[in-house]
């Protein structure tokens, strides 16, 4: 009897828990499918206290409070812009794809409609229209698509879904948004190394129903591994690591298929910038300069990276968008095979020469072409362009690259891409900062390669500096173009050349006196020489952007505070990482390891920040 009470006993608790356990679901998750309570509650080890209900666009997945999987809050504007170009791409390539099958039906309907004439009008094989000189290629005679293809010209098949490939997928979000999301996609694999990774990616793709459940599947491999072995098999692939990309290249290069595109993304900020030149030459093989424009030369320096591994098998890339946010850059190239085409190469590669006294900078191109007749010989660029010392200041330069210093944008996908989101903006949860963005994307002048800052001009000849309208109104009465840039709200793209530019500064200068300096400095040698351009500093029409015309934001602030790069998964979390995090997510994570007290060295530490964060 006392046995059978005890059954029972535990039956009445096993089921309390349950009931328990649904309602902690539900809560967590608002209004749940029923695929989804079966998902959570299939494992019997499933902790829902252990996990957070993440929600972004119309994926869902489940965290760990403990930080096994990398999550990212603020890679939402990196996922939204990876969906809004992957929706163009779709897109374009339906487009690419019935140009081509037209064109082909057009060259298979002249040969149907030559090869008659070349035999003579009363010589007619059975099945064949009757063709007059007069019929115009406009309105050919009616050809069934078998008569095509037995005169050798085979008609393509419709175009299938493109595959994606999610490289580094940790918890899998991209991979759910990809499938849920972007109307037309095929399957999306999303593969990683680390088992937790995995597991946690899987049981969210049971979270996500039958949609996830038939388009996203997971693979526990090495993802340069996976990639050598289906090669030309995606047509998108997807690589975003915590960190540099660069051992991915090789792989993710060979992975996509012809026409394809990769989307890269590269955190290591400190070392593309400048902060460890021999660092960024060893993974990029490109030497930095922390110039003003350093942030577009992160852009760029990835740029020639990615090239240069395509160059290895006879293809190359076609940026289509390259941005710059937050804390990291991130590039959309389609790549292509054509070992003629890649020939082009050293002419979109440029090594940049930087003042070390006044900041000025100039491009050496890698190579040159000349043509004669009909034959194009490729030969080693002019040089050197610069002499060496500073035509301005009279200091040395220092030299970086090479970088990547043809276009870096698509202006036609650009303005698709933008399209596009505005047109259902309530489908992006971060529309405000990828549409200003986009926006500012679509107004830089897209052949000129990086950019000046007007505080840094002006910090050099310690003056008041002009403000942006009267600036680019300047270089504007020139007969010179001049932009913004995403990268930085205060940077200037301009075609305009060095001197020029020192001129519009000497005269500004003339009408805003400054002190007198020591002849050492790099303002004092640049002021004592006469300006050549006379300079009209008159408002010109085209001074103020289209989107600052029209009062619209390019430039937001961060939504909250602590917003930026987070804690590596795996890592244990101390009060070091309160600058990350905050000191309240710190304090919760900390109360959460049992038997386990931080040093009272870093409690204090940490409790005394608290304040002024």
């Amino acid at each position: 009897m006392f046995s059978q009470f005890l059954t029972a006993i535990r039956i009445f608790r096993s089921s309390l828990c349950l009931s328990l356990r649904r309602c902690r679901v539900q809560a967590c998750s608002g209004k749940m499918g029923d695929e989804k309570k079966r998902a959570l509650e299939t494992p019997a080890s499933l902790d829902i206290d252990d996990y957070t209900v993440v929600k972004e666009g119309e994926a869902e997945i489940l965290m760990h409070v403990k930080n096994e999987v990398f999550y990212n809050k603020a890679q939402v504007n990196n996922r939204d812009m990876s969906i809004a170009v992957l929706r163009t791409f779709i897109s374009k390539r339906q487009q690419e794809h019935e140009a081509r099958l037209l064109s082909k039906k057009m060259k298979t309907r002249a040969k149907e409609v030559v090869e008659p004439e070349a035999v003579g009008h009363d010589a007619k094989s059975n099945g064949e229209c009757d063709v007059s000189k007069d019929i115009s290629q406009d309105e050919p005679c009616s050809i069934s698509e078998n008569s095509a293809a037995s005169q050798g010209g085979k008609v393509p098949e419709e175009m299938k879904p493109p595959r994606v490939l999610e490289a580094l997928s940790a918890s899998g979000l991209r991979a759910l948004r990809y499938a849920r999301e972007v109307e037309g996609i095929g399957k999306v694999v999303a593969v990683d190394n680390d088992k937790a990774s995995v597991e946690s990616c899987r049981r969210n793709i049971k979270f996500n129903g039958s949609v996830a459940i038939s388009k996203v599947e997971s693979h526990l491999a090495d993802a340069r591994v996976y990639m050598l072995t289906h090669p030309k098999e995606f047509d998108v692939v997807d690589l975003d690591p915590y960190g540099s990309p660069s051992i991915f290249l090789d792989s993710a290069l060979q992975s996509v298929a012809d026409g394809g595109i990769l989307m890269c993304t590269a955190t290591d900020m400190a070392v593309l910038c400048g902060a460890n030149g021999e660092v960024c030459y060893s993974k990029y093989g490109a030497y930095p300069l922390k110039g003003k424009y350093m942030h577009e030369m992160a852009l760029r320096i990835l740029l020639a990276c990615i090239e240069s591994h395509a160059n290895r098998y006879k293809r190359y890339i076609v940026p289509v968008l390259s941005v710059e946010i937050d804390f990291y850059v991130r590039v959309f190239v389609r790549v292509f095979t054509s070992a003629s085409a890649m020939k082009n190469t050293p002419l979109k590669l440029s090594y940049v020469y930087q003042c070390s006294g006044c900041d000025s900078f100039h491009l050496q191109p890698v190579g040159r072409t000349v043509s004669k007749n009909t034959s194009v010989r490729y030969l080693p660029g002019f040089g050197p362009v610069v002499a060496q010392e500073c035509s301005d200041c009279g200091k040395k330069y220092n030299m970086g690259g090479p970088i990547w210093s043809a276009p870096i944008h698509d202006m036609e996908w650009v303005n698709s891409i933008l399209a596009d989101v505005k047109s259902i903006k309530e489908r992006y949860p971060a529309f405000n900062k990828i549409s200003a963005v986009l926006t500012t994307v679509s107004e830089e002048l897209p052949d000129v390669p990086l950019y000046l800052s007007l505080h840094s001009l002006s910090a050099t000849l310690k003056c008041t500096s002009p403000s942006a309208v009267i600036f680019r109104s300047a270089v504007i009465n020139a007969g010179y173009r001049i932009s913004g840039t995403h990268v930085n709200p205060l940077g200037l793209k301009t075609d305009a050349p060095m001197d020029v530019i020192w001129d519009i500064m000497r005269c500004w200068v003339k009408t805003h006196p400054v002190k007198a300096q020591s002849p050492g400095l790099a303002g004092s040698a640049i002021l004592a020489k006469a300006p050549v351009l006379q300079v009209n500093f008159a408002r010109a029409g085209a001074s103020l952007s289209k989107a600052q015309a029209k009062k619209v934001a390019r430039f937001l602030p961060n939504p909250e505070r602590h917003w930026g790069p987070k804690v590596r998964a795996g890592r244990q979390i101390t009060s070091k990482h309160a600058s990350l995090l905050g000191p309240e997510v710190v304090n919760g994570l900390q109360k959460l390891k049992e038997g386990e007290e931080e040093p009272a060295s870093k409690r204090k530490k940490t409790e005394e920040s608290t304040p002024n964060l």
